[in-house]
């Protein structure tokens, strides 16, 4: 992929995914949250692609949208924020989510505004102990995006989501750990081994059933009780069917480690 401010790489089937404009705290012009989504769309039809790992480059993961390009030097808007969500952000959040992959986010960094949405619209978020976590938005009298205002609630309650986006405070990364807004926390230093480490893990890992995994959590963030124990007695037989089903049984009888193909 032809782009500098998103840096794609493919290999042990793993893709990552490195948000590339440190000098700007990795923040979203157009082009590159553009290129993000062609990134995602690589990802998802590569057959060798298992997993795939979001981090940023420097140090920051993304401080958000680049003013720059949203406000002239008067404060005034030089984008429609409606048409702008739509072509950019949107799309991002969407591909994520429907991605039949895992896709892990190593947060590097301080992620803020739409950055810390895409973040936490990933499966799996491993912070730096360095990182933070910002819903920047009210600082300058705007709303969350990205998801925003779908995720949080889910993720820490309505009364912590709704203090967090209307107060706008930076969230430390132990803290988001024991709120339950990431999944961990690891020492400075270590984000390749603690974050990337479980992208390889979930790589070697039966692909489909992981996708399957997704499909039933998104689903039972709008399903009743009885709808998801049919979702899953519905997804329970297309996992059946799998190759890496086989093998598993095979390889549980045989008292060895299974070899999965992700088929």
């Amino acid at each position: 992929m032809a782009t500098t401010s998103i840096l794609y790489d493919a290999a042990g089937g793993v893709a990552r995914i490195t948000l590339n404009r440190p000098e700007v705290l990795n923040s979203f012009d157009t082009p590159m949250a553009l290129r993000l989504q062609e990134a995602l769309a690589e990802a998802s039809k590569d057959e060798a692609v298992r997993a795939v790992y979001l981090t940023g480059a420097g140090r920051a993961f993304c401080a958000g949208q680049d003013l720059a390009e949203a406000v002239g030097r008067d404060g005034q808007d030089t984008i429609n924020f409606t048409d702008h969500l739509r072509r950019t952000y949107n799309p991002i959040v969407q591909a994520i989510r429907a991605l039949p992959k895992p896709v892990v986010c190593g947060v590097n960094g301080v992620a803020a505004g739409a950055g810390a949405n895409i973040a936490l619209a990933c499966d799996i978020v491993v912070a730096s102990a360095e990182a933070s976590f910002l819903q920047a938005f009210i600082n300058i009298g705007l709303v969350p995006d990205s998801g925003g205002t779908f995720f949080l609630p889910r993720l820490v309650g309505v009364a912590r989501a709704t203090a967090m986006m209307m107060l706008g405070q930076k969230i430390g990364a132990q803290q988001a750990q024991e709120i339950g807004l990431i999944y961990k926390v690891v020492p400075a230093g270590t984000l390749e081994e603690g974050g990337f480490g479980i992208a390889r893990q979930l790589a070697a890992m039966p692909t489909k059933a992981l996708g399957l995994i997704k499909k039933l959590v998104h689903d039972s963030l709008k399903n009743t009780l009885e709808q998801q124990l049919e979702s899953e007695a519905a997804v329970q037989q297309e996992a059946s069917g799998t190759a890496d089903f086989a093998e598993g049984v095979r390889a549980f009888l045989a008292k060895r480690k299974p070899n999965f193909a992700g088929k």
